[in-house]
């Protein structure tokens, strides 16, 4: 079980870029469904995402297929 983060991993450290440029991006979940938004912030277990609504979700990251920072 993880209990803190490591941040030696380059996908903690991508996921952490992306909350501090506050850059939107396309989280696509293995059920297919797709999420685009701002990352608020991310635990060892999930990350929160919040849309152009500000309305926020949650994400269990082992739901996550990929993850696709979104260029303007």
């Amino acid at each position: 079980m993880i209990t803190e983060f490591d941040t030696s991993l380059p996908s903690i450290r991508q996921v952490q870029s992306l909350i501090k440029q506050t850059t939107p991006a396309e989280f696509k979940l293995l059920t297919g469904d797709v999420i685009t938004g701002r990352v608020l912030w991310q635990d060892p277990h999930c990350v929160c995402i919040v849309d152009e609504n500000s309305e926020q979700t949650t994400i269990w990251k082992q739901a996550i297929a990929y993850i696709k920072p979104k260029t303007s």
